[in-house]
């Protein structure tokens, strides 16, 4: 037909604007609701230079805060009345960051190395064991050693305790027995810890 254009869609507004927006931050970062942000209509306020039990309505408790050139924070939202703190809300959220720093630091992951044994293991393979457990202590790994019994050789079990005990003594410098040797189905355990540097 004389005239005719196809017809070509519009591009999606909202679709244009969701690319614009993917990756970009939220405009809150605040973990905390503060001041007018707070939407119980009445608090339980807590702070320094605070009387204990105060309970406000919102207004009076942003109007304290205000008086005091700080900010309301709230910090238990569940609580009944929600429990507000009167802070400098800046410090408080570089001591937030600064506590959970410390819990993070605590938390050191424990890595365990395993180290196999056979019941009739010969001085040789002992030795090159016995080395590798030494760099994994020394790193500040635990040591899993373990026999692992074949078949019948289950009744060589007193050979594999001795063989454990002989590699913990031969590791009792830098090692602490934290495991003494356990049998478990097949296998017979031992878990070493490193010592505690001394200063």
């Amino acid at each position: 037909m004389a005239g005719f254009k196809p017809f070509t869609p519009r591009p999606q507004n909202n679709a244009a604007q969701g690319n614009q927006n993917r990756g970009r931050r939220p405009v809150k970062e605040n973990p905390n609701r503060i001041n007018n942000e707070i939407t119980a209509p009445t608090v339980r306020v807590v702070g320094d230079n605070v009387e204990p039990n105060l309970v406000l309505p919102l207004a009076k408790a942003i109007a304290l805060a205000d008086e005091m050139e700080l900010d309301l924070v709230e910090i238990s939202p569940n609580a009944e009345p929600p429990v507000c703190r009167i802070v400098d809300y800046q410090k408080f959220l570089y001591q937030q960051k600064k506590k959970q720093k410390e819990i993070k630091a605590k938390q050191t992951k424990v890595v365990i190395k395993e180290i196999r044994f056979g019941p009739q293991t010969d001085d040789h393979d002992f030795n090159f064991k016995l080395r590798h457990a030494e760099n994994f202590i020394k790193e500040g790994a635990k040591v899993k050693a373990y026999v692992f019994f074949r078949g019948r050789s289950i009744v060589f079990k007193e050979q594999g305790e001795i063989l454990l005990l002989r590699f913990a003594t031969a590791l009792e410098e830098i090692a602490k027995v934290e495991v003494m040797p356990t049998l478990e189905g097949k296998k017979m355990n031992m878990i070493l810890a490193p010592k505690p540097k001394k200063n």
